[in-house]
């Protein structure tokens, strides 16, 4: 590539296509019982079903944006070899880690005025921030330019749909996403809801579903009413917070309905997961309108 792609770990890109394309990185915090612990460690295996383990056994689990001081070392690595910068950032409206890092890139920017350094706020989460680093690092890998890249993602990452549910509404009640009531009577009833992000960035509920089969196959049906054609031919993201069986009955359902042949699977990382929740499972592709 002509230039260098950064993201962060909220990005669940999985290590493989992390290392196929090259990308950078950096990598969220998150706190269990007082011991901090990064979601993404180049070269490392996060074992991530662990996580999820100690979610389930009731651990307090706190997060934080990416380390500062980790962050202006890389990218300063990356400016000092002489490498233009592209920043593919998690949602504005949903963390803080775009805005911070945009900052550093500026103040960044004016030390180096020979090197090109841009910023995109994907307003998009875990495998829809993800969908379009791979979509960004395909273009690249073909030869476009840095701002051909960037003015792409402008243009779509509107069009990347994210499609969610979760197993247990008391996670969302601990992230403030739903009220004590609502999480109670959710899980009484055994209703799960049906959420997607907006073009703020924003997680937002839509509609409420009977039963966990129900809240899987309402997400496959959102894909076939917004998904852009051919269908058949995108590549289709899915992540789990540990529930690889629904992820994989998602997936099925994906290729049948619509042929498609590109499905990648990936866990939903510790910073996401820590708000929604063992059970988790989201679907992401391009469509007509979020």
């Amino acid at each position: 590539m002509a230039f260098e792609i950064v993201t962060d770990s909220s990005c669940n890109l999985v290590e493989d296509l992390i290392d196929e394309y090259g990308l950078h990185v950096l990598p969220l915090s998150f706190m269990v019982d007082g011991q901090q612990y990064q979601s993404y460690l180049k070269g490392e295996r996060t074992d991530l079903k662990q996580f999820y383990t100690m979610m389930r056994e009731g651990k307090v689990i706190t997060t934080s944006l990416p380390s500062m001081a980790e962050s202006e070392a890389l990218l300063r690595g990356l400016l000092d070899e002489g490498k233009d910068v592209l920043y593919i950032g998690f949602s504005s409206g949903l963390s803080g880690t775009y805005e911070e890092i945009d900052l550093l890139l500026r103040n960044l920017a004016s030390e180096y005025p020979d090197r090109t350094v841009l910023t995109v706020d994907t307003l998009a989460a875990s495998g829809g921030e993800g969908l379009l680093v791979w979509y960004a690092a395909n273009m690249a890998k073909d030869g476009a330019s840095i701002e051909k890249v960037r003015d792409w993602l402008e243009e779509n990452k509107l069009h990347l749909a994210h499609w969610f549910t979760v197993d247990d509404l008391m996670f969302l009640f601990r992230g403030g996403r739903v009220s004590k009531t609502s999480a109670w009577a959710g899980t009484l009833l055994n209703i799960k809801p049906v959420m997607h992000v907006d073009d703020e960035g924003h997680l937002i509920p839509l509609e409420k579903v009977r039963g966990r089969k129900k809240s899987l196959k309402a997400l496959v049906d959102h894909m076939e009413q917004t998904a852009i054609a051919p269908v058949s031919d995108q590549t289709v993201f899915i992540t789990h917070g540990d529930c690889l069986e629904d992820a994989e009955f998602v997936a099925d359902l994906v290729r049948e309905r619509f042929g498609v042949k590109d499905v990648v699977i990936n866990y939903v990382d510790p910073v996401i997961g820590a708000h929604s929740g063992p059970g988790t499972m989201a679907l992401f592709f391009l469509a007509d309108h979020r």
